[in-house]
């Protein structure tokens, strides 16, 4: 009686991520991150502290900025293993761009929107000539939260604008286009 052996060979495939790229992408989305996470929890704790409402935006862009951060983390763990598959990426990416662009025009509808927006109210300056420590202390606390959503605004561009590269880089690493 023969016997028949079957022989399965398997092949994986290995993808040639750009390493100074990838590491410049991951750093800048990192600080994008958390400058958002911070910026945004401490506008968070001001609404509380005067007992004003929280809109919507403050939560939801904690919480994108969180899981920007996860996916880096995952990121990193798979980079470690030599695992990193451009299709994974691909779809973080774009569900993170999504979102952070969801942030971007909600924060710009915050800050140059219609009146009563933030920035209608960053350019009032205190009366100087009858000037009290109450009226310094307001004007602080508007030109801080006016230069956090500017900050905010900022550096959710940078954050689009660098998923979509990576959805780009991505794109190109399954295609092994780099050189």
């Amino acid at each position: 009686m023969a016997t028949t052996e079957i022989i399965t060979v398997q092949r994986r495939r290995k993808y040639h991520w750009p390493e100074a790229q990838l590491n410049f992408w991951i750093f800048i989305m990192l600080v994008s991150s958390s400058v958002i996470l911070g910026i945004f929890a401490y506008l968070t704790s001001v609404q509380n502290t005067l007992r004003l409402g929280i809109p919507w935006i403050l939560p939801f862009m904690i919480t994108v900025s969180a899981l920007c951060i996860i996916f880096i983390i995952i990121l990193l763990g798979l980079i470690s293993q030599r695992q990193l598959l451009p299709g994974i990426v691909v779809l973080g990416s774009f569900i993170l761009f999504v979102l952070w662009l969801t942030g971007l025009i909600e924060t710009s509808i915050q800050l140059y929107g219609p009146s009563g927006a933030v920035n209608s109210y960053c350019g009032s300056r205190p009366n100087t000539q009858n000037i009290d420590s109450m009226q310094t202390a307001v004007w602080l606390a508007n030109l801080s939260i006016c230069t956090d959503f500017r900050a905010a605004f900022a550096f959710e561009i940078v954050g689009t604008i660098f998923l979509l590269w990576m959805m780009v880089m991505a794109y190109q690493v399954n295609r092994d286009d780099f050189d």
